[in-house]
């Protein structure tokens, strides 16, 4: 079959880059190795920046994210034993986030994508190939129940995540990596239960960081920091409850609300970039190309902006036969993907408990986030990031 572009992976990023290239008249087909089921489980992020937000907009799928989704105004950073809220509103120039669910934004980017009838080849495997990137005429192979399949396109789209086939299909030689693995992780829990709070809470604590956030006003989604060699399985839910209590402050151990867990799993944080972004007709996006800790909530917000640099690019390239958006996609990506690296390396390294730092490190912490809390110029800085840099 033929195709304008080819998009790998059926993730958020790949979703939207479909839709917002339909919508411009662009022809495209994705190819994704799991099961929409299989995607659609996957917990993630829930923190949307106000680009994501307005892109969402853009493709007309907005409604029931601002009907369902929570805007929240600010922040708060416990330590010693109590809570200093940021008011990113005020402090950011009027923006703020927004809490709705990853799952959630895929969700109505798959069902648009379904209504509208776009072709979408499901549970390929390993089977996904790419050819010929570096030329005139890309194709992209894959099988699909026992059926093989050969797309032929103009561009292709690598929104297919760190495991993908899109970057693995790179010459190394052409490809300069960064990385930067951190000695914990977060062990999560999913609850049907009221948040503690109705906004986000980052705790530092001499016990390790904790994080309580939400899904919506009856689904919450709670995390404290562990060791790399812990075990999910090996977390009770009353073992997990009583970690998060040690590490609150008292009210929000008297408001907490706890509850079987729906899910439970433990994330590793790592730092990832590489670079270039784009191999000739080949261009990578999102998890293909950079991964962040989640302390900073910029995921899927860097992978949104990928997509709304990448979309211009493409449009631009059929509408007004310009090349110039593709040329300068990965320098405009990689500009803002470094400062969010950046942001996200500092507010991990403020508010995680390091095994080698000792008692001085925990002090400097505190330091620091007094600083934070009581300079507004420094919660500026915070707030600016947190609620996402301009274009």
């Amino acid at each position: 079959m033929r195709t304008q572009v080819a998009i790998i992976g059926a993730g958020p990023s790949g979703l939207l880059l479909g839709q917002l290239l339909s919508r411009a008249g662009i022809d495209n087909v994705i190819v994704e190795r799991q099961s929409a089921q299989y995607v659609l489980g996957r917990i993630r992020a829930g923190v949307l920046e106000q680009v994501s937000v307005e892109m969402l907009d853009e493709c007309g799928l907005g409604a029931r994210m601002h009907r369902e989704g929570l805007v929240h105004h600010g922040i708060e950073l416990l330590f010693k034993g109590a809570r200093h809220r940021i008011d990113l509103h005020d402090l950011s120039g009027g923006k703020s986030v927004m809490v709705y669910g990853q799952t959630e934004v895929t969700h109505d980017l798959m069902d648009a994508r379904k209504v509208q009838g776009l072709a979408t080849f499901y549970e390929t495997g390993d089977t996904v190939k790419l050819h010929d990137f570096d030329g005139a005429r890309p194709k992209v192979s894959c099988v699909q129940d026992g059926k093989a399949h050969e797309i032929e396109c103009d561009f292709i789209a690598g929104c297919d995540g760190y495991h993908g086939a899109s970057r693995a299909s790179v010459p190394a030689s052409a490809l300069k990596t960064y990385t930067k693995d951190y000695p914990f992780g977060w062990l999560g829990v999913l609850a049907d239960v009221p948040p503690v709070s109705h906004e986000l809470i980052y705790a530092n604590t001499g016990r390790g960081f904790a994080l309580c956030s939400m899904r919506s006003p009856t689904r919450s989604r709670y995390y404290v920091q562990v060791p790399l060699q812990e075990k999910a399985e090996a977390w009770s839910d009353a073992a997990f409850w009583d970690e998060l209590r040690r590490r609150l402050d008292v009210e929000a151990r008297e408001h907490l609300v706890t509850g079987p867990s729906i899910e439970k799993s433990i994330a590793p944080l790592r730092s990832f970039v590489a670079e270039p972004m784009r191999f000739g007709r080949l261009f990578l996006a999102g998890d293909a190309a950079h991964i962040v800790p989640p302390t900073g909530a910029k995921g899927l917000n860097l992978a949104a902006t990928d997509v709304k640099y990448l979309s211009a690019a493409l449009i631009e390239h059929y509408r007004h036969k310009s090349d110039r958006g593709i040329d300068d996609y990965s320098r405009k990506c990689l500009a803002r993907v470094w400062k969010a690296e950046r942001f996200s390396w500092w507010f991990t390294s403020l508010m995680h408990k390091f095994p080698d730092a000792g008692d001085i490190g925990q002090k400097l912490q505190e330091a620091e986030l007094d600083y934070l809390v009581s300079s507004r110029a420094a919660s500026t800085a915070l707030a600016e990031n947190y609620v996402g840099l301009p274009l």
